[in-house]
């Protein structure tokens, strides 16, 4: 009987703790990649408490009538990862709600406009290529990675494994945003008014608001014209990112409702001069923080 005890007192001290909720009010998550992304959101948030874990500051309260969650993911993939699924251990998360800048890589859009993306790959989940006399060759049953998008040189993309609960490991490419919050961004989409000047800087035309599409999303800082154009082609993509299509693939493992909002700081290479990320951060930023709050006014009780 003593051994026994031994052995239950022993396993208790080497199993892993559960995370236990330290709040159980059901609130959507807003989340943004660092401290330029939330400012407009985190000064419009009422009666703000902070809880910090690993170094993570979260912040509950309302904002435009709704309980929420503001927290900063950090700056790319596994940040993004990583955090999020803190936040869902340790919060009631009913929701995921993604705010904050990116680049644009459909011609037909520029800096300043908000895209709200149907669904979000992770354009450097790939093979890099052996080089062969006869091109760039994967190796044989490599998933996903030749046939569903086409390759740029030696970069093959390729579909990832997720696991989720109650159900077998599957093979994806494109995690998609939740459709009804899809169509509450459809619903107050044309009756947001978005900035045009930040300071002296004015954009050439008055940026606008795109529900649809695609959104690819990388662990890369991207500012090359020719992997720009490539992107927008094999993933008839129009943004591109470091965070959202992390967050998706979070929120789908988890079962959770997921939508990002990303404005147009920069064209990823496709800038008429200079990457412009710098000067109209603050303004995109902004911009995306309208849409965001004008979507959480409208989501339901």
């Amino acid at each position: 009987m003593r051994f026994w005890l031994f052995i239950g007192l022993l396993l208790g001290l080497v199993a892993p703790a559960v995370a236990q909720k330290i709040d159980s009010i059901p609130r959507t998550a807003v989340i943004s990649a660092f401290p330029p992304e939330w400012g407009t959101l985190r000064r419009g948030l009422v009666d703000p408490q902070t809880t910090t874990i690993n170094g993570v500051a979260f912040l509950t309260g309302t904002l435009a009538g709704k309980p929420v969650l503001l927290f900063l993911s950090g700056v790319s993939m596994v940040n993004a990862a990583m955090t999020t699924q803190l936040a869902l251990d340790r919060f009631t998360v009913k929701r995921i709600v993604f705010s904050g800048v990116a680049g644009g890589i459909d011609p037909k859009l520029d800096v300043g406009d908000v895209v709200v993306a149907d669904k979000w790959a992770q354009y450097l989940e790939s093979t890099f290529a052996r080089e062969t006399p006869q091109g760039f060759v994967p190796p044989v049953g490599d998933h996903g990675a030749a046939g569903k998008v086409p390759n740029f040189g030696m970069i093959f993309p390729r579909d990832v494994f997720v696991r989720r609960q109650g159900g077998d490991p599957e093979q994806r490419m494109w995690f998609p945003a939740d459709p009804a919050l899809l169509a509450t961004a459809r619903s107050v989409a044309g009756g947001v008014t978005l900035a045009r000047c930040f300071g002296a800087a004015c954009l050439k035309a008055q940026p606008k608001v795109v529900v649809g599409g695609n959104g690819i999303s990388g662990p890369v800082f991207m500012d090359n014209a020719a992997f720009r154009s490539y992107a927008f082609k094999a993933f008839d993509a129009q943004v591109l990112d470091m965070e959202s299509a992390a967050v998706a693939h979070v929120a789908y493992a988890n079962a959770v409702p997921f939508i990002a909002f990303r404005s147009l700081s920069d064209l990823a290479g496709g800038d008429p001069g200079e990457n412009q990320a710098r000067a109209f951060y603050p303004l995109a930023s902004g911009n995306s923080a309208l849409v965001v709050t004008a979507f959480l006014k409208a989501l339901p009780d």
